[in-house]
C-alpha cells in the first residue's frame, strides 16, 4: 500500500472523507484542503475514477521539514525516483506554497526538477525531459512555512475536467465544486430536480450522473498512473470495463426527473450538447424560461430547486440582481411548497432577499470566491381559502410609505412643470440615508455615506431593501435602476448597471431638450438641483449675449439658446463636457457661429477674456487645485477676486448669476460694495419642490453693477 493525498476545495474535506468511505478506504485523515489514506493500486484507481469532489490524487513519497532550497533539494534527491518511472517519460512540477526562504514557487519548482534529474544521472541513467504543456509525470510540491509534502500526481488534468464540458457560460462551477453542491443540497436519487438558472447544466450533469451510477471520469482518456512503473493494465481496464457496463445499465433504468431551465437560447443548446456528450441525452428535459417568473414545470409535483444564480463579482447590492433574487423568492413561495430549495450564491445579502430562512448553511470556496449555500424547506400552501401575499408583502414599510406620499406630491409637480428627471427621496429617514432620481423612466439611487456607529452589515442589509422597495413602489424595471455607491471600483465608474442598452438619452427640462448618460460618469449629465435657475437664464437670456463658465454639460447654455439668447459662449476645462455641450445645442436646433464653444481652464480663461456679456452664469466648484491661483481655488475665501474678472466682462445693465454648492457660503458684500457691485440673495427662490428638505444643496445670487442698481 502506498500513502495517499486526495486533494479538494477548503471546506468540503469532510464530504470527501464520506465519498473515500464509499470506496473502500478506511482510515482517513482529513487535513486542509485534503485527506490523507493509505490505498492498494485497485483501490487508488477506483478512486481517481469515481472520486466526484477530489481535484487531484497525489502518491506521497516524502513529508520533510523545508526551511530552505537545501532542504528541499536534498529531501527531493532521497526520493528513489527511477523506482516510480523511467527516464523516458516528461515531467513537470507543480510547486505550491512558500516560506521565508524560498519565496518563488518558479523558484522551488527548480530545486525540485533538478534534485530529481540528478538522480537519474548519478545512476547513470539518461535524464528526464521537461514538459509543461504535455507531460507525462507531473511531480506534486506542498510547501506550507516549514512543512512540505512531495509526491507524484496520479491524475494529470484536475479531476473536475470530466470531458463533457466544451463550452461554459461566464462563470462556470467547476464540476468537482458542482458536485459537493448536488451532495450538499440535500437531494436523493429518485428525487426530482430542477435548476431555474441551469446554464450550461453542470449541476444537473452531476446529478443525474449520480442517479445513473455512472463513474465522473470515464470520459478521461490519459491518466499519470498509466506512465509509473508499477501500472497495472489489466487490473486498470477490468475497473473501467465495470464502470461502462454500471453507467449503461443505470442511464437506462434513471427513475428520477431532472429539469433544466434558463432564459438564455444559446446556453440551453450548450447544456443539451453537454448532457449529450456525458451520455445523458433525454435524462435531463431543459427548456426555455425566466426564473423571476418561474412556476411548476409540468411533470414537477415535488423535489429539490438547486441553482447558482448570477452574483458576479462583488455585486451585492446590484439592483438587477437584488430584482431577481426577489422575484425568484417569491415564485418558490407562491408554487414550490412542499418543495426544498437550496441555493449557492456569493453575496448573504442577495440570499437574503428571498425572504427564506435557511434549514442548513455551508461555507464553500468557488476559486478565490468566498460563497454560501443554504437549504431551505418551502412552507406548505396556506389553508383553503387563505390568500398567499408573499409578492405583495411590503418591503421596509416606513421607507416604503414615505416613498409612495413623495412620488404622489413630487410626481404630479414634475408632470405639470414638464420635468423628465426630478428627486423623489433626498435622506428623509435616517436609517435609509440615500437619495434617490426619477430619469424618465431610470431610477438612479445614491447612497450617503452611513454613520460610523453602523455596522458594515447592517448597511448592506438596508441598502439592499431600499433598492428592493423602490423597485416595489415605482414598478421600474430594474434593468433601469442604477446604483451610485461609496464603494470603490477598480477600473469602472462608480456606477452599477445590469444589460446592455443606450448609454446615453434625451429627457425633457421645461421644454429644453437635454442628454443624459447615467452609467458612464461619476454624474448623469445635469445637476437637478438647478432647475429652476436653469429655466430663469432662459427666461433672461432672450436677446442677450450669455456667457456660461464652469460650464458642465453646457444644459444651462442649452436654456439660455432656446430662450432667444442672441449668442453664447460655453466655457469648462472638459473636452467631453464640451462635447457633451455641443451635443444639447445640437439636439435643441441651436447651432451656428453665435453659439462658442472654449476648453479651458475657466480662471485662466477669465484673466485673458476681453469680450462683454449682459448674461452670465458662473457656478464654481468649491474647491480646486487652479493654476490661477498661488495655491489652490476656495469658493468662499477666493470669490471676491473671481468676481473682479466677472466684472471687467458685464456689461453695464448685465446680470451675473452665481451658484455654489458650499454649505454656508457667505457672500462678502462688503468686498462686493468695493468693486460697485451689488448682490441679492435668490437661493430661496432656485430651490425646487423636489429639494425642499436640503436648503443648503446651493446658494444662489443675482449680481449687478451698483451704478445700474
Amino acid at each position: 500500500m502506498n500513502q495517499y493525498l486526495a486533494i479538494t476545495s477548503n471546506g468540503l474535506e469532510n464530504l470527501l472523507v464520506e465519498e473515500l468511505k464509499t470506496l473502500g478506504i478506511a482510515d482517513l485523515k482529513p487535513v486542509q484542503a485534503g485527506v490523507k489514506f493509505k490505498a492498494t493500486n485497485e483501490q487508488i484507481y477506483r478512486c481517481c475514477l469515481w472520486s466526484r469532489i477530489a481535484s487531484r490524487f497525489v502518491r506521497v513519497l516524502s513529508e520533510f521539514n523545508c526551511q530552505d532550497d537545501m532542504d528541499l533539494y536534498l529531501s527531493a534527491s532521497a526520493v528513489n525516483w527511477s523506482s516510480h518511472f523511467t527516464s523516458s517519460k516528461n515531467l513537470v512540477v507543480d510547486f505550491n506554497g512558500t516560506n521565508r526562504e524560498i519565496r518563488n514557487s518558479q523558484y522551488g519548482a527548480m530545486k525540485v526538477k533538478d534534485a530529481i534529474v540528478d538522480s537519474f544521472t548519478k545512476k547513470n541513467l539518461e535524464r528526464p525531459s521537461i514538459s509543461k504543456e504535455q507531460p507525462d509525470i507531473r511531480i506534486h510540491v506542498r510547501l506550507h512555512r516549514e512543512k512540505a509534502i512531495l509526491g507524484i500526481d496520479l491524475v494529470g488534468l484536475g479531476l473536475h475536467q470530466r470531458g463533457y464540458r466544451t463550452e461554459a457560460g461566464k462563470a462556470p462551477l467547476r464540476e468537482t465544486l458542482a458536485a459537493a453542491i448536488v451532495m450538499r443540497s440535500g437531494w436523493k436519487k429518485g428525487i426530482s430536480l430542477l435548476d431555474p438558472m441551469c446554464g450550461s447544466g453542470t449541476l444537473l450533469i452531476e446529478a443525474a450522473l449520480m442517479a445513473a451510477n455512472m463513474a465522473p471520469g470515464v470520459l478521461r482518456s490519459k491518466w499519470s498512473f498509466e506512465e509509473l512503473n508499477d501500472f497495472e493494465p489489466e487490473l486498470w481496464a477490468e475497473i473501467k470495463a465495470e464502470a461502462n457496463v454500471q453507467g449503461r445499465k443505470g442511464v437506462k433504468n434513471i427513475d428520477t426527473k431532472f429539469y433544466g431551465i434558463d432564459n438564455d437560447k444559446r446556453m440551453l443548446t450548450i447544456a443539451k450538447q453537454n448532457a449529450k456528450r456525458a451520455g445523458l441525452e433525454g435524462v435531463i428535459e431543459f427548456s426555455l424560461g425566466d426564473a423571476a417568473t418561474l412556476a411548476r414545470p409540468e411533470g414537477y409535483e415535488s423535489g429539490v430547486i438547486l441553482s447558482n444564480p448570477p452574483y458576479g463579482e462583488r455585486l451585492g447590492t446590484e439592483p438587477g440582481l437584488i430584482a431577481l433574487y426577489t422575484s425568484f423568492g417569491a415564485q418558490l413561495k407562491e408554487h414550490f411548497a412542499g418543495s426544498k430549495a437550496s441555493i449557492f450564491s456569493s453575496s448573504d445579502e442577495l440570499l437574503s432577499c428571498l425572504r427564506m430562512r435557511a434549514d442548513k448553511q455551508y461555507k464553500l470556496q468557488n476559486g478565490a470566491l468566498p460563497c454560501h449555500q443554504k437549504n431551505y424547506s418551502i412552507s406548505e400552501k396556506r389553508a383553503e381559502g387563505s390568500v398567499n401575499t408573499s409578492n405583495n408583502v411590503q418591503i421596509a414599510p416606513d421607507f416604503s410609505n414615505r416613498l409612495k406620499k413623495n412620488i404622489a406630491k413630487i410626481g404630479k409637480w414634475a408632470k405639470r412643470e414638464h420635468l423628465d428627471c426630478y428627486r423623489i427621496y433626498d435622506a428623509d429617514l435616517p436609517e435609509y440615508n440615500v437619495a434617490i432620481d426619477v430619469y424618465l423612466d431610470n431610477l438612479v439611487i445614491q447612497e450617503y455615506a452611513a454613520p460610523k456607529d453602523i455596522p458594515e452589515e447592517k448597511s448592506k442589509r438596508r441598502l439592499t431593501d431600499v433598492i428592493r422597495a423602490a423597485i416595489q413602489v415605482t414598478g421600474v424595471d430594474a434593468n433601469k435602476v442604477v446604483l451610485k455607491t461609496r464603494e470603490k471600483k477598480k477600473g469602472t465608474s462608480q456606477y452599477q448597471k445590469l444589460g446592455e442598452g443606450s448609454r446615453t438619452f434625451e429627457v425633457n427640462e421645461y421644454g429644453v431638450k437635454l442628454l443624459v448618460n447615467l452609467h458612464d460618469y461619476l454624474d448623469t449629465g445635469l445637476f437637478l438641483d438647478h432647475k429652476l435657475t436653469r429655466r430663469m437664464l432662459g427666461e433672461l437670456a432672450a436677446g442677450k449675449d450669455f456667457l456660461n463658465l464652469f460650464a458642465y454639460t453646457g444644459s444651462a447654455t442649452a436654456h439660455a439658446a432656446c430662450g432667444g439668447a442672441k449668442s453664447t459662449t460655453t466655457v469648462d476645462m472638459s473636452k467631453t463636457y464640451i462635447e457633451w455641450a455641443k451635443e444639447n445645442l445640437k439636439l435643441n436646433s441651436k447651432v451656428g457661429r453665435q453659439h462658442k464653444f472654449e476648453q479651458a481652464d475657466c480662471l485662466q480663461w477669465l484673466q485673458k477674456a476681453q469680450d462683454s456679456y449682459d448674461l452670465i452664469f458662473i457656478d464654481p466648484p468649491t474647491f480646486s487645485n487652479s493654476k490661477r491661483m498661488d495655491q489652490t481655488f476656495d469658493v468662499q475665501r477666493d470669490h471676491i477676486e473671481l468676481m473682479k474678472d466677472l466684472k471687467r466682462l458685464l456689461r453695464a445693465d448685465g446680470t451675473i448669476v452665481f451658484s455654489n454648492n458650499k454649505r454656508h457660503f457667505k457672500m462678502d458684500l462688503d468686498g462686493l460694495k468695493s468693486l460697485g457691485l451689488n448682490a441679492t440673495n435668490i437661493s430661496s427662490k432656485t430651490l425646487p419642490m423636489d429639494y425642499v428638505r436640503n436648503k443648503q444643496i446651493h446658494n444662489c445670487w443675482l449680481i449687478t453693477h451698483a451704478e445700474a442698481s
